[in-house]
């Protein structure tokens, strides 16, 4: 009877061992970076040239998480930084907040790998950490970065934000002309 017992669990490890095999096979093939599994493509549906520029390849678990904490420090960083200098962020008016936001998405695109940038999941991370640290409304930084080429300030912020991200990302220290209260006292009145 004992015999039998064991016989029987070493049967279900060896197939537990195989599942286990199988799924860990399944989800590399998954993962390699030269494998498409959108549904775009098993479909045969292709989508229109605007739509595929936002679309971008999974991005591991351990980059996205990365990317979420550098850019939650930056942005602390940032939104202290400004209270110190005398512009608290959370109270300041509209435009100044949305220029903020252009700041922290041209930030998360530095701190990104190239297929991540320009993407609606990076849109929605800086839209999150916005909502925390700026006092944005997570569909108000959504509709600042979707209209980021609508002004010069907003480009500037944001290219103030690539270059800060940059340089933080190095030297773990934003030069005042890259920072937000940099950009914003320099290329907007308030």
């Amino acid at each position: 009877m004992v015999n039998g017992l064991v016989y029987v669990t070493q049967i279900g490890l060896l197939a537990l061992l195989l599942i286990l095999t199988l799924r860990i096979a399944s989800l590399a093939r998954q993962a390699s970076p030269g494998a498409d599994t959108s549904p775009a493509l098993a479909t045969g549906v292709t989508s229109p040239p605007a739509q595929r520029s936002r679309a971008a390849a999974p991005i591991a678990p351990h980059d996205r998480t990365h990317r979420y904490t550098q850019l939650h420090i930056l942005a602390a960083l940032q939104e202290r930084d400004c209270r110190v200098t005398g512009l608290d962020l959370t109270t300041a008016p509209e435009a100044v907040r949305r220029y903020a936001v252009a700041w922290l998405f041209g930030a998360g695109c530095a701190l990104s790998d190239r297929p991540a940038r320009h993407t609606d999941e990076l849109a929605g991370v800086v839209a999150h950490i916005a909502s925390l640290k700026i006092g944005v409304r997570q569909s108000d930084a959504i509709q600042a970065i979707a209209t980021l080429t609508s002004s010069s300030v907003m480009l500037a912020c944001f290219r103030a934000g690539l270059e800060g991200a940059e340089f933080w990302r190095e030297r773990h220290f934003v030069p005042p002309a890259h920072s937000v209260y940099g950009v914003i006292t320099a290329n907007a009145f308030i």
